[in-house]
């Protein structure tokens, strides 16, 4: 079971029930392996066509190739809750600037305006900043590509639940109500940003549940899998999901699932690449409780591996404003002054 990966699994999530409606044995089993040993695999059979995935990398790169100006007209300096443009070279990974550019967007709610003061997290919340008089076709296309996102995620962590020998709506009630799932739409861009180098983005590893990241045929995307010193390279399939969990597993299980470092190597100058990340996330007031894994499984737990500088927190509204409040310096110190402190 602990072997060490050299290669990403591929799973079919058309193949996931039987006729009966219950999880296939094999499905499971693959999925359990694929999520403690590596953490990452890509996904087929998840309902889209290539008809719908061409249309969203379509929406994207037009996106990109919208006049500076109108893409600072979103900067996601204008929002307190994180939403909008983010310029070349503004997310920081490890100290470090990234070569891409992003646009981030969320569920559209209201900003909640009176919150705890030990929750929050509730800033996160609010409008989106999405480009709808230069290019209202976006919008449509990148909701209707969460919501299949958020249909596929619910399925992955049902499978899961199965697969740590629990009820498939183990993982349910959390995201209940309002879910609070993140997407970007990704351009990276080489040879541009002089202090990231070769740095796409930095290692790290993603702080909700479920990732699911569709990327162009570029490539560029490493996974560092538990006790392995080898970077092993996601190769593109075209269509096809990578899937990768977070911190809120990887604690929920004390380290039996993992919640896998990864990083982007950015293309060559002149070269373009395209991604759009989903993070399939609970509601910002769940708290993970540790999952009662049976002793088998329990027994290949790993403990959390957790980073003293980036602690793994149980409340995941919590986990993601300190994401965010790390990976956004500017914003933060624009809205929240009296948040940086508490998270340097």
């Amino acid at each position: 079971m602990n072997a060490a990966p050299d290669a990403i699994p591929l799973l079919d999530l058309s193949a996931a029930r039987r006729q009966d409606g219950a999880f296939d044995p094999g499905f499971v089993e693959a999925l359990r392996d694929a999520s403690h040993r590596v953490g990452f695999f890509q996904l087929t059979g998840y309902g889209a066509d290539m008809a719908e995935v061409d249309q969203l990398f379509d929406v994207t790169r037009r996106f990109f190739e919208l006049p500076l100006e109108s893409r600072l007209e979103l900067d996601n300096r204008l929002s307190p809750h994180f939403r909008g443009y983010t310029r070349l070279g503004h997310e920081v990974t490890r100290g470090r600037p990234d070569a891409r550019e992003q646009l981030d967007f969320g569920p559209e709610r209201p900003a909640v305006d009176h919150y705890p003061p030990d929750q929050p997290y509730w800033l996160v919340q609010g409008p989106n900043l999405l480009p709808d008089q230069a290019l209202p076709e976006l919008r449509p296309v990148c909701m209707a590509w969460a919501e299949r996102m958020s249909r596929v995620g619910a399925e992955l962590l049902a499978a899961i639940a199965v697969s740590l020998e629990l009820p498939e709506d183990y993982f349910a009630e959390p995201f209940q109500g309002s879910p609070a799932w993140m997407a970007k739409l990704v351009h990276y861009v080489g040879g541009v940003v002089a202090d990231a180098g070769r740095q796409g983005v930095g290692a790290h590893a993603d702080y909700g549940f479920v990732t699911l990241l569709l990327q162009d045929q570029v490539g560029g995307l490493e996974v560092l899998p538990p006790g392995s010193d080898t970077w092993i390279p996601v190769e593109p399939i075209p269509g096809a999901l990578v899937v990768n969990l977070g911190e809120m597993l990887e604690v929920a299980t004390q380290g039996y699932l993992a919640a896998t470092i990864h990083r982007v190597e950015a293309p060559p100058p002149g070269v373009d690449r395209y991604t759009v990340p989903f993070f399939w996330s609970s509601r910002l007031d769940a708290v993970i409780d540790p999952v009662p894994l049976p002793p088998a499984l329990a027994a290949w737990s790993r403990g959390i591996s957790d980073d003293p500088h980036n602690p793994m927190l149980a409340s995941y509204g919590a986990n993601v404003l300190k994401g965010w409040l790390r990976a956004h310096p500017e914003v933060a110190r624009i809205h929240h002054p009296e948040l940086i402190r508490t998270n340097e």
